[in-house]
């Protein structure tokens, strides 16, 4: 019988959630519906030293909006709860001691000055191995060189210690890599990481293999950045007597800044000018505020689409999917072993085509907000005009307003490049021709415009570019907005002509 598909997104909350995280917890999403399977939101928070405050809420709040949503856990609860590692405390110590009666880890009762001094002591002497490893224990304060009595009189006194697990000296350890395939790691090069603090609290190793055991995850999906891990936590699934029902694991790539040199930071969105987080963040220490794809503007389902392409493809030309059409469409075959360049233009182009995507009435609501915050109340329908206008030329909700302002305010200045170079000659007192010619123009429409102005300048032998460009200048304040006959039939006729005649009285060369 084949097992139920369960995967998990467990983000630490250690700040806000890159968008790196934002696409781990996708692919897991997708994956989990493209099998009929289960998607859990775990919180591990076992590294109290570096917990923040309103990140967990962030994290979230983030899935929220992304329309990720868990089935199970933080939040919604489980079979399996909790879901937050701080409140499994009292599960992971028996996990710990039986590695220990085992023979599979050990007490290491270490000071932190003695710790320095190994390091200081390797360094010297150039082993190349500065860790607590196989080649070092055998000389360190720890269960392996201590009696038993020793071992019994330091814990009983309240003396600090950890529990390391005790890495063997030459083995080859192999897995399988849903992304990357076979996996083989030599445990020659590996140390004997910490399993337990003496905090009382397990490290993330520990606490992860416990967790996806208890909650029978079947598949782990996570960044290369865990990929180092991946031996010991094999080892850890054989200690504990779980290798029969270890989950496969996929090792997703890195993303990468856009020149592909290196992993994307928040410093590189703040250089290049673009977010790395889902939501805004407002950094509860320095109270820095970072922006976010909400607040920048972008569409849910437009930032989705755009992670989920960051690192994997359908195999086909489509790129425009809803989140349940990748679902059916995902695959973990698929995914690039190879890091994700970040390309924003790309971003900004996927949230352009969710924009046009929707119906001129959703947009114009939309906009409506925005002209509220500008103290302006516009009748809904000419809104509706003014959008189906301009709708194609943005990529966000908020840049109607820059390409569309002077629908609702006539401009009060006049781009002086296009001033320089048309404003000249005989052409204001054509524009002022062309004025008094519509006073007297119906019906007024964008045909009956366009026909008088071609008549005008074929009678008057004038330059044709020259006399539109000005009447542009005159209505719009620049050289942009949509088809000039367009835009004086929607402003209608006396703003044109008042426009025109404010121009005539503003603009001096």
């Amino acid at each position: 019988m084949t097992k139920r598909v369960r995967v998990r997104f467990a983000p630490s909350p250690t700040g806000p959630l890159h968008i790196g995280g934002v696409r781990t917890a996708l692919y897991n999403y997708l994956f989990a519906k493209k099998h009929g399977g289960d998607f859990l939101l775990r919180i591990e928070d076992t590294d109290q030293g570096r917990f923040v405050p309103g990140a967990e809420d962030y994290i979230v709040e983030s899935l929220r909006w992304a329309g990720i949503m868990p089935n199970e856990g933080i939040g919604i609860g489980g079979p399996h709860a909790p879901y937050k590692q701080s409140e499994r405390k009292a599960i992971y110590r028996q996990y710990a001691d039986k590695l220990v009666q085992d023979g599979f880890a050990y007490y290491a009762f270490d000071t932190p000055e003695e710790l320095e001094m190994l390091r200081k002591e390797l360094e010297a002497a150039k082993t190349g191995n500065t860790s607590y490893s196989h080649l070092v224990r055998g000389r360190m304060k720890n269960s392996l060189t201590l009696t038993s009595a020793e071992v019994s009189s330091l814990i009983a006194s309240g003396e600090s210690y950890v529990i390391r697990i005790k890495m063997p000296e030459n083995e080859l350890v192999v897995a399988n890599d849903l992304v990357r395939n076979r996996i083989e790691v030599n445990t020659a090069t590996l140390d004997d990481k910490v399993l337990f603090k003496s905090d009382g609290l397990p490290t993330y190793h520990l606490a992860n293999v416990v967790d996806d055991h208890l909650m029978e995850i079947t598949h782990v999906i996570r960044g290369e950045e865990w990929l180092p891990s991946l031996p010991l936590h094999v080892l850890l699934y054989r200690y504990l007597g779980w290798e029969e029902t270890m989950p496969q694991f996929a090792h997703l790539p890195l993303l990468l800044k856009p020149d592909g040199k290196g992993k994307l930071s928040k410093r590189d969105g703040d250089r290049l000018g673009f977010p790395v987080f889902p939501l805004q963040w407002k950094d509860p220490a320095s109270g820095e505020i970072s922006t976010g794809y909400r607040e920048s503007g972008y569409f849910p389902d437009a930032f989705i689409n755009m992670l989920a392409f960051l690192g994997w493809n359908p195999g086909t030309e489509q790129e425009i999917f809803t989140l349940e059409g990748l679902s059916k469409v995902f695959s973990i075959e698929h995914v690039h072993k190879a890091g994700a360049r970040f390309d924003f233009e790309k971003a900004k182009w996927f949230n352009h085509q969710y924009l046009i995507s929707q119906s001129t009435e959703q947009l114009a609501l939309s906009f409506a907000l925005i002209l509220k915050e500008k103290g302006l109340t516009i009748s809904h329908d000419y809104v509706i005009k003014v959008v189906a206008l301009v709708k194609e030329r943005v990529n966000f909700v908020h840049e109607i307003w820059n390409q569309a302002s002077f629908f609702f305010e006539a401009p009060d200045k006049y781009d002086q490049e296009v001033v320089k170079k048309r404003w000249k000659d005989d052409v204001p007192s054509l524009i002022a021709e062309v004025g008094n010619l519509l006073k007297s123009l119906e019906p007024f429409t964008a045909e009956t415009f366009k026909n008088s102005i071609h008549d005008f300048v074929e009678a008057k032998q004038a330059n044709m570019g020259s006399i539109m460009n000005s009447l542009r200048l005159s209505l719009v304040g620049g050289l942009f907005g949509p088809d000039l006959p367009l835009i004086a039939e929607l402003l209608g006729k006396e703003e044109v002509v008042r426009r025109i005649e404010r121009a005539l009285e503003i603009i001096k060369v």
